[in-house]
C-alpha cells in the first residue's frame, strides 16, 4: 500500500478529496492511504502561530522553522517503511508523467504544502528531499498541486482503476496525447461516430487511434511529438493523418 502525508494548514482540502471517486474508492479498498498533518498543532503558543514576518523585510509572511519541522517529523515517525518528503513549489522540478514512477516507488510520500510567502529556507536545505513544480504559475499555497500529484500517482497503482488500461493509454504515458473518444448515441446533431470504431475490427480501430494520437500530437503539442520515439510505421501513420486532413 503506498502512502502520502500531506503537511498542510487546511486538511479539509485534502480530506474532502480523499473521500471522492477514484482516489476515494482506493482508501476505501486499502490499496492508498491520506493522511494530513497540520503544523498549527506544533505551534508554540496558544495562539497556534506558524508564520512571522520575514528578516530584511519585504511582503508577506514566512512559515517558521519549528511548527513546520515538528510536522515533517510527526509524519516520518508514522511510518514503518522508508519516507520521501517532497516540498510543493514553483521552483522545483517539473512534474510530469514520466516521473509517476518515481515517486510512487517511494512507500510513503511525504507532500509539504507551503502557503503565504513561503517557507523558512532552512527547512528546505535540512527537512526537503525533493522539490516539485506542476507548472510556471503560483497558487495560493500547495495543496491542489499535492493533490494533483496524489490523483496522478495513484491511477497508476495496481487495482486502483477498473481497467489498468486506462493508464497505460492516458495522455503523456508514451508521449502522446490522447485518441478522441465516443459513446452512444451513434449520431446525435449530424454529428457521426467514425465508421472504424462500429466496424468490430480490432486491428483497424488499433491503427486508428494511434493515427489520432499521433495527429493530435502533432496538431497540439509539437514539442512532444520531437522527443518522441517513433517508428516507421508511426511516421506513415502521420503522413495519412496529415493527408486526411489537408482534404478536409
Amino acid at each position: 500500500m503506498n502512502r502520502f502525508s500531506v503537511v498542510t494548514l487546511f486538511p479539509d482540502l485534502i480530506n474532502a478529496y480523499r473521500n471522492c471517486g477514484v482516489v476515494g474508492r482506493a482508501c476505501e479498498r486499502g490499496l492508498i492511504d491520506i493522511e494530513t498533518v497540520n503544523p498549527r498543532d506544533y505551534a508554540p503558543d496558544r495562539r497556534s502561530t506558524i508564520d512571522d514576518t520575514p528578516y530584511g523585510g519585504g511582503p508577506g509572511m514566512v512559515m517558521m522553522v519549528g511548527p513546520l519541522r515538528k510536522a515533517i517529523s510527526a509524519a516520518r515517525e508514522r511510518s514503518d517503511c522508508a519516507v520521501h518528503v517532497a516540498f510543493l513549489t514553483p521552483q522545483g522540478r517539473r512534474f510530469e508523467q514520466h516521473c509517476v514512477p518515481e515517486l510512487a516507488g517511494h512507500g510513503h510520500l511525504v507532500l509539504v504544502a507551503g502557503r503565504y510567502e513561503g517557507i523558512d529556507e532552512r527547512i528546505v536545505s535540512h527537512d526537503i528531499d525533493s522539490e516539485w513544480s506542476i507548472g510556471d504559475f503560483v497558487a495560493s499555497g500547495g495543496e491542489l498541486p499535492a493533490l494533483l500529484m496524489i490523483d496522478t500517482i495513484a491511477r497508476t497503482l495496481d487495482g486502483v482503476l477498473g481497467d489498468q488500461c486506462s493508464a497505460q493509454e492516458d495522455s503523456f504515458c508514451d508521449g502522446l496525447l490522447d485518441y478522441p473518444h465516443y459513446t452512444r448515441p451513434e449520431s446525435i446533431d449530424e454529428q457521426n461516430v467514425p465508421a472504424v470504431l462500429l466496424s468490430g475490427d480490432h486491428g483497424a480501430i488499433a491503427r486508428w487511434r494511434r493515427k489520432q494520437r499521433l495527429g493530435r500530437t502533432l496538431e497540439r503539442r509539437p514539442d512532444l511529438l520531437e522527443q518522441a520515439s517513433l517508428s516507421d510505421a508511426d511516421r506513415s501513420l502521420l503522413e495519412e493523418y496529415q493527408r486526411e486532413h489537408e482534404r478536409r
